[in-house]
Order: structure tokens, then sequence, then C-alpha cells
């Protein structure tokens, strides 16, 4: 069961990383460092947005509008980790 729960762990945590490689992504795209028209960076930009969009849409629709400014990938990350959090206080510990 704790091999269940590793990795659930390592799969938050890695999540955790592929939301901040997409938020300097749109940040590099948006700047125009790095152009969509390129079919490498497209497939990789379309690969992470399908993993990302599912869970950042529902918190977009909650979020007020804050002027072109996107939140939700911090308010996602904080709920990975407080979810990380409950995982290794109050489940780890009593898992056999």
């Amino acid at each position: 069961m704790r091999a269940i729960l590793d990795v659930i762990l390592l799969i938050l945590q890695l999540y955790t990383y592929v939301i901040i490689i997409v938020a300097i992504l749109s940040w590099l795209v948006a700047f125009n460092v790095i152009n969509v028209y390129n079919e490498f960076v497209r497939s990789i930009w379309t690969a992470l947005n399908a993993l990302t969009e599912p869970l950042l849409r529902p918190i977009r629709q909650i979020l007020p509008a804050m002027g072109g400014i996107d939140i939700s990938p911090i308010i996602l990350i904080i709920l990975i980790y407080f979810i990380e959090d409950i995982i290794t206080r109050y489940i780890y510990p009593y898992v056999i």
C-alpha cells in the first residue's frame, strides 16, 4: 500500500513540474521568444496543455477576471501541495 502512495506522491510532484513548465512556456510564447509555428514546439505545447487544461479550466471559471493575470496554476500547485501534505501526514504513517 505504501508503494501505491509513493507512486501517487511522485505523480503529484511530476504534475507540479508540468504546471510550472506550462506557465514558463506560456510566458515565452506570449513574449514571442518561442514561436508556436514550429512543429516541435507546437507538439510540446499541445501535449502539455492537454495534461494541464482539464484541471486548470474549472479553476479559471471560478476565479474572477484579474486583468490578464492568470493565477490558476498557482492555486492548482497549492492544492497539489495540500493533497501531498494530507497524504504524507495523515495517511502514509498509518499504512502498513
